[in-house]
């Protein structure tokens, strides 16, 4: 009578009803615990675990609904495996999600955000076992190809259009890999599936190269950790920087409100930028500075790029400036030479009054 009660509690209801979808969402709370940096040696086994665990699960999965193993080994498999297989899921793509959300600007990325995003929610959505081993295999390859375009870079200290193609192909042998070891396991399902299998796997294969080639994907591994706007900035001995900048109330910082930026006389504004990378790369950024014009159209008025390197495990700092700048509404946008934004900053040039008050900040 007891264990009938306990059995339709609430909470035991839902767990036995959504257990799937906890078990991938505590994938989720491991990344916020443990994950750091994209460079940093216990974030990349985190990360290679994920994906060693998913593979090993799927494996073992199919090994039990092909009775493929021992009997006793049968009921273990089938009740484990599915769980393993989701914390994996969701580690690795809450992982993706953490790295590349604070890699480039949110609004650009949406997109390539919002893909993984509705991977996940499908998790919840996709009960019939036909259509389940589609969606583990491009869950699997969502998380592989976002991983290998994240850790390559790290590992060979350059990115660019070379190293993303080289990742999503070596994406490729990874699956492929993993599709020939089930087609032992489950040989006839998998020629019933081939060619749904083929088309999911190459319309992630394509739409992901898509949002790399149209500057969809965040920059990865770059991260922009600091952009301001500021009255002077000018660099000191040995690697330090003096700026002056406004005085402004602390609140200014978590009000939705455009910035209004007040030029000290004779002077411009400077874009000052801190960008985190990997200790093994070094890149080019480039600073585009727009203006809005009459036709609410963002106008390009000057760009100019410098070599960053990942040897300050704080992030490189650097800055430009422009020396006249008239009214209006102004951002200054930190981008790889390729065009993938890191950030943008959004203000609004008043040179009708001077700053309040200056502070300067040795940094």
């Amino acid at each position: 009578m007891f264990l009938s009660q306990f059995s339709q509690h609430p909470i035991v209801y839902f767990t036995k009803k959504h257990w799937l979808t906890i078990a991938f969402l505590l994938g989720f709370i491991t990344d916020f615990i443990l994950l750091n940096r994209v460079d940093d040696t216990l974030d990349n086994i985190v990360l290679l675990a994920y994906v060693l665990l998913a593979t090993l699960s799927i494996i073992g999965f199919y090994l039990g609904i092909a009775e493929k193993v021992p009997q006793r080994m049968v009921g273990l498999l089938n009740t484990a495996a599915p769980i393993l297989m989701q914390y994996s899921f969701g580690g690795l793509l809450s992982g993706m999600l953490i790295f590349y959300g604070r890699s480039g600007d949110l609004l650009v990325s949406a997109p390539f955000l919002v893909l993984i995003l509705v991977v996940m929610i499908a998790n919840e959505l996709v009960k019939k076992r036909s259509d389940r081993l589609l969606y583990n295999l491009a869950v699997y390859y969502t998380g592989v190809f976002s991983y290998l375009v994240l850790i390559v870079p790290v590992l060979v200290g350059e990115m660019g259009t070379i190293i993303f193609i080289g990742s999503g192909l070596l994406s490729l042998l990874v699956v492929v890999f993993l599709i020939k070891i089930l087609s032992y396991i489950i040989p006839q399902y998998l020629v019933l599936e081939k060619r749904n299998l083929v088309f999911s796997i190459g319309s992630l294969y394509v739409l992901i190269n898509c949002f790399y080639f149209f500057n969809i994907i965040p920059p990865i591994p770059l991260s922009l950790t600091e952009l301001s706007i500021y009255q002077q900035v000018e660099r000191t001995a040995p690697g330090g920087y003096r700026i002056i900048k406004e005085d402004l109330p602390w609140f200014k910082d978590i009000l939705p409100t455009r910035d209004v930026f007040h030029p000290i006389a004779g002077e411009g504004a400077y874009c000052f930028a801190r960008v985190y990378a990997p200790t093994k790369l070094s890149t080019d950024i480039v600073h585009r500075w727009e203006y809005l014009d009459a036709n609410d159209v963002w106008q390009t008025h000057y760009v100019q790029s410098y070599r960053i390197t990942g040897e300050n495990k704080n992030g490189y700092r650097g800055f430009t400036m422009v020396g006249s700048i008239r009214n209006g509404t102004w951002r200054c946008g930190v981008e790889t030479e390729r065009g993938q934004v890191l950030g943008r900053k959004t203000f609004t040039v008043d040179t009708g009054s001077q700053p309040t008050r200056l502070v300067t900040v040795v940094e």
